[in-house]
């Protein structure tokens, strides 16, 4: 494995040249032995280099980039960059942010790895470049998962193989996405950890989770303080689950809405404040509940 690459990206980039190589032999009549699907390590001029402009990763730590910058003039760039040639010059594939240091740092030329992949995978690739980064929050991380599976119709596994991870990892990933959106809001803001997310998602109650995130925020309860207090409010404690306090006339309204709107409706809260929810399903849905409401 090439050092600086993530597992999965290593074994993805593998079978791309596969792939590469099984269609060149097909169309040429080649053997293996004489099907080129890179060249490696060539040195290239870095002003014939640029990024991609549909890489998902949009900003760069100006402090990390300029110690890579420095680390870069006395060791010289030890990964390769990854790119694929084009009629502009060199675009990369992986290591957008080596290149940055490398124009820090002053490099005329730099040492690359020449491919030839398609826009689909390289598109494939820069996501999950971007995925293997280690400052994203778990949000990010998790909604980059679903982004990649949706784009690209991978399984759970498929997708913990392109990304090095066991497929309990990925499961878990995007389960904190059924969160709801305050809760989802304070695990972006590191209030709450990926392993506090994990365990509020078995709280289906909208008022208990955003209880439970906030007291986690506010009091640093560890993973296993809220299991136990999840625990208990799914039955398994001590503690029984709260008794709904929503008034009969506030049953009927929700009813009322319901017939009114044809589609679900939740409200909760009481008398005094409280939050209604209006499912919808489609956009033909959408409109049509529009039009209820606001025509």
């Amino acid at each position: 494995m090439k050092p600086g690459l993530g597992r999965g990206l290593d074994s993805l980039l593998k079978s791309y040249d596969r792939e590469i190589e099984e269609t060149e032999m097909k169309s040429a009549g080649k053997k293996p032995a004489t099907v080129e699907t890179s060249k490696e390590d060539v040195m290239v001029d870095i002003n014939k280099i640029y990024a991609n402009p549909n890489q998902p990763r949009k900003s760069f730590d100006s402090e990390a980039l300029n110690e890579l910058a420095e680390s870069i003039k006395i060791h010289g760039l030890i990964q390769p960059l990854i790119v694929n040639e084009t009629d502009k010059g060199y675009m990369i594939i992986a290591g957008e942010r080596r290149y940055r240091a490398c124009k820090l740092a002053g490099l005329d030329k730099v040492n690359v790895i020449i491919k030839k992949y398609t826009n689909k995978q390289i598109a494939e690739i820069a996501l999950i470049e971007n995925l293997q980064r280690e400052d994203l929050n778990p949000i990010e991380m998790a909604k980059g998962i679903k982004r990649l599976m949706d784009e690209y119709g991978l399984t759970q596994e498929k997708t913990a193989e392109r990304l090095g991870k066991s497929r309990s990892a990925i499961a878990n990933s995007i389960r904190i996405l059924t969160l709801y959106p305050e809760v989802i809001e304070l695990v972006e803001k590191g209030k709450v950890s990926f392993g506090h997310a994990k365990v509020l998602v078995a709280v289906s109650d909208y008022a208990t989770q955003l209880m439970l995130a906030k007291k986690v925020a506010k009091d640093k309860l560890t993973v296993r303080d809220l299991e136990r207090e999840v625990e208990s409010y799914l039955g398994k404690g001590k503690k029984k689950k709260a008794k709904p306090t929503t008034t009969d006339e506030l049953k009927e309204f929700v009813n009322q809405l319901q017939r009114k709107l044809g589609t679900k409706v939740n409200l909760i809260g009481n008398n005094k404040k409280g939050r209604i929810y209006i499912d919808y399903y489609t956009q033909d849905d959408l409109d049509r509940i529009y039009d209820i409401i606001l025509k």
